[in-house]
């Protein structure tokens, strides 16, 4: 025998095969013929595997929205992916608008209240996008690859055993119906003979299918120790950014928080509030903020004369009329009779304006 016709007679079997299995199969689905139920237990088993596929599919997909929103990107990363390639490093959100703060408040002028507090944010939002980059990589490391390699190794396997139980439980009942029509002696021997083959390679294949659906039990154990560490990574993550915006917080302490913007109309800026109720204790505890106490201010606006203050916040004027001030500069002010109350002129060396009152601390 040839090779040829070796080959035409295994495509032949093959071909008898199939048939026999799509003629059972159609023949059970019409309701005419008997169908051999798998046991309880091995049912249950592959009901675990199978919601133990989908749920796991569905976290994946939603962890990898989580920590890449960009669909382009996540396309991007795929391919690479399956190219075996590392994907290109790009920026991230908070890293571009980190640099953009930054780069603000450097063309504003670093020594403005406005462009400081830019370039401070701007740089905590950097740490923030590396941080937000940590918890990727740890994220896609310790927990994703897990559930992939599940969906794409494990799963897969399950599968592959489960559609060839079917196709052998297929066989042993075709056998039976045969057995059943079979109305010689010779026609029934080699049918019982079939019969005992195909059951007997039927019971080796639910074995072999058993004993990877009860690895499932495992699988669930991993995962939950890759669950343990994504939760561990986010709150890390979040630990970190909560500290940073914490230290920012105190940074911009210094800051009044009803900072004026550079425009051409002079405007008048509120008075802080001496109350510690109204800020809290905690909060000035926690910042470097300086309250002008009302006696201050009303020596301030009733002294006749010229006295001395220390400038306590950044002020850029928003017009001729009105004087720029450094934190921490001493200045001399005296009020001028039909002046605004919120406003004193000051006096530094040969230049001379309007400062509010609020930016300063009267020196004895």
């Amino acid at each position: 025998m040839n090779i040829m016709d070796f080959n035409m007679k295994k495509l032949a079997a093959d071909a008898g095969t199939f048939l026999s299995r799509a003629v059972q199969f159609t023949e059970e689905k019409l309701g005419q013929a008997e169908k051999t139920e798998l046991d309880a237990h091995l049912e249950n088993l592959l009901s675990k595997a199978e919601c133990t596929k989908i749920w796991t599919e569905k976290i994946m997909k939603q962890t990898e929205v989580l920590l890449q929103p960009n669909p382009n990107a996540r396309i991007e990363e795929f391919v690479y992916e399956k190219l075996d390639r590392k994907a290109p490093s790009r920026i991230n959100n908070p890293e571009l608008l980190g640099q953009y703060m930054i780069d603000a408040g450097t063309e504003f002028g670093p020594g403005t209240a406005y462009g400081n507090a830019l370039i401070k944010c701007g740089e905590t939002q950097k740490r923030i996008g590396t941080a937000d980059r940590e918890l990727i990589q740890t994220s896609a490391l310790n927990f994703l690859t897990p559930l992939r390699n599940f969906i794409e190794g494990d799963y897969k396997t399950i599968a592959k055993e489960r559609k060839l139980l079917q196709n052998k439980r297929l066989d042993l009942d075709a056998a039976k119906t045969r057995l059943k029509k079979a109305k010689t002696a010779d026609t029934k021997s080699s049918s019982e003979q079939e019969l005992r083959i195909t059951q007997s390679e039927f019971d080796r294949q639910a074995e072999i299918t058993r004993l990877l659906l009860e690895g499932i039990s495992s699988t669930h154990a991993h995962h939950l120790r890759c669950l343990n560490d994504f939760v561990e990574a986010q709150m890390t993550y979040y630990a970190q950014c909560y500290q940073y915006m914490l230290d920012l917080q105190k940074q911009l302490g210094s800051f009044p928080s009803n900072y004026l913007c550079n425009n051409n109309q002079s405007s008048v800026p509120s008075v802080p509030p001496a109350s510690t109720s109204v800020i809290g204790p905690s909060a000035v505890a926690s910042s470097n903020l300086v309250i002008t106490s009302p006696s201050n201010l009303s020596d301030l606006k009733e002294y006749t004369g010229t006295r001395k203050a220390r400038v306590l916040y950044d002020y850029d004027a928003a017009n001729s009329s009105e004087l720029s001030l450094l934190a921490d500069e001493v200045i001399t002010v005296f009020s001028v009779i039909g002046m605004d109350s919120d406003w004193l002129m000051g006096e530094r060396g040969n230049q001379k304006g309007k400062v509010p009152i609020t930016y300063l601390e009267l020196l004895n």
